[in-house]
């Protein structure tokens, strides 16, 4: 169901990337378009200038509502917002960049989702796709939005998403030809209220497929293998220590594809040039992917050898007095850093903290005293992720008075044949733009701080 953008008048609520990408479709198919943003910054006034566009930054109220016919929601705006809701009360159509992409792809997606492990699953995917011979436009949440380059797309192409929790509320039939869900542990509770909704939303990843659809499951994630009975499409399931009779599984030290009768061999799991067991469920998931668009296994076992650590995922930044430093920035969450700590058996000194989501704090707390050998805290829960790990047990807790100043104390707590990570746990908001800014300026202070 296509949203005809001819002669509509839209109103974007937030001109980031994915806002962006909105104004530019519907402007280009006929429509006009306002924008409101909570932000009033001069790169920002400069950019709606360079592209003729009015709007009202600082704030917004329902006034701004007036003489709209749709509502463009961007991924930062919580679904039932107050604006949103006033829009649906009117009787304003709601969308987002990534529903309107959806309404007008003429190629297949697949689409991938998770709590963790999203981001390089998706770039991975896209190299497998490719190195089968297939045109590919990876995007997403990636932090490439795909509706600005929606003209350049065929039937026979394939389109690779990485979907977050707040783009999939916002589809309104988000039908993949390749759905893949990773893992669900808590996160976003401050915006979706309950686990039980978050999981809710994770499944529409599979639930709208038909009976030729591809449906990737984590079956030792038991959230995930209960999606079995939501999807009519065919589940290729893949695990690492729960049977697997139709999917990816590891045999004999081998990564295993299991169609009908005996597995094929792909290759061994210590080729794998990711670290970490999670980074080989995340190798598995898109080898499933992979193989139910059709790759060769062989075209796909080359293409997972040659591929590189996506930026902010387990990132080595380099190795300074026999110590590696490691920039894990898209660890937004404490699941995502208990699977960091995981992939490394050498000492740790553990930089985290940030800005909370709704999490509870202690067991993490508890499970960075059980494996690190020193803690450095920063950001707005910094205070509290502290006492709390040394509550749990850890002596050595140093509170950071900024990032340079963590990558100091870090440095003088780490030993040589140690691993220095920035795995934060929370978002990055109270410091940084968002946590790809946080990344980059921690591997930048590395850098100023330790190559000298």
């Amino acid at each position: 169901m296509l949203t005809e953008t001819k002669g509509r008048r839209a109103l974007i609520l937030g001109y980031g990337r994915s806002g962006r990408a909105a104004a530019s479709f519907i402007a280009g198919r006929g429509g006009s378009v306002r924008v409101v943003d909570r932000a009033d910054t001069p790169e920002l006034r400069a950019d709606l200038e360079r592209a003729g566009i009015a709007a009202r930054l600082g704030g917004y109220d329902t006034e701004d509502l007036n003489g709209s016919d749709l509502l463009v929601v961007s991924p930062g705006v919580a679904w039932d917002a107050p604006l949103v809701e006033a829009a649906r009360r009117r009787g304003i159509e709601v969308t987002s960049e990534i529903d309107l992409f959806f309404r007008a792809c003429p190629s297949r997606i697949a689409g991938i989702t998770g709590t963790n492990g999203k981001t390089t699953t998706t770039a991975l995917i896209a190299e497998l796709l490719r190195a089968g011979g297939l045109r590919v436009m990876r995007g997403g949440n990636i932090g490439e939005p795909v509706l600005d380059r929606i003209d350049q797309l065929r039937p026979d192409d394939w389109v690779v998403l990485e979907l977050s929790s707040f783009q999939l509320e916002s589809i309104t039939r988000p039908r993949l030809q390749i759905g893949v869900v990773l893992n669900i542990t808590p996160d976003h509770l401050d915006r979706h209220k309950s686990f039980e909704h978050y999981v809710e939303i994770k499944a529409r990843a599979v639930g709208f497929m038909q009976p030729d659809d591809h449906a990737v499951l984590n079956v030792d994630d038991p959230v995930c293998a209960a999606m079995r009975s939501k999807t009519a499409g065919e589940v290729i399931a893949f695990g690492l220590h729960q049977p697997v009779d139709r999917g990816v599984s590891l045999h004999d030290g081998w990564i295993t594809i299991a169609q009908t009768g005996n597995p094929d061999r792909v290759l061994p799991a210590a080729d794998v040039p990711l670290p970490g067991e999670h980074n080989l469920s995340n190798v598995m998931a898109a080898l499933g992917a992979g193989h139910a668009a059709g790759v060769a296994v062989e075209r796909m076992a080359d293409a997972v050898r040659q591929f590189k650590a996506v930026e902010h995922r387990l990132e080595p930044v380099g190795t300074f007095k026999g110590v590696r430093w490691y920039n894990d920035s898209k660890a937004t969450n404490p699941d995502s850093t208990y699977k960091a700590l995981a992939a490394f058996n050498e000492p740790i000194i553990l930089i985290a903290g940030g800005r909370n989501k709704g999490i509870e704090i202690e067991p993490l707390a508890r499970a960075i005293a059980g494996r690190v050998a020193a803690l450095v805290t920063i950001g707005e829960t910094g205070e509290e992720l502290a006492r709390r790990t040394r509550d749990a047990g850890l002596h050595r807790v140093e509170r950071a008075a900024d990032l340079a100043d963590a990558v100091r104390k870090a440095a003088a707590l780490a030993a040589p044949g140690s691993v220095v990570l920035l795995s934060p746990a929370f978002t990055s908001y109270d410091m940084f733009r968002d946590y790809e800014d946080r990344g980059r300026r921690f591997k930048s202070t590395v850098l100023a701080e330790l190559s000298q």
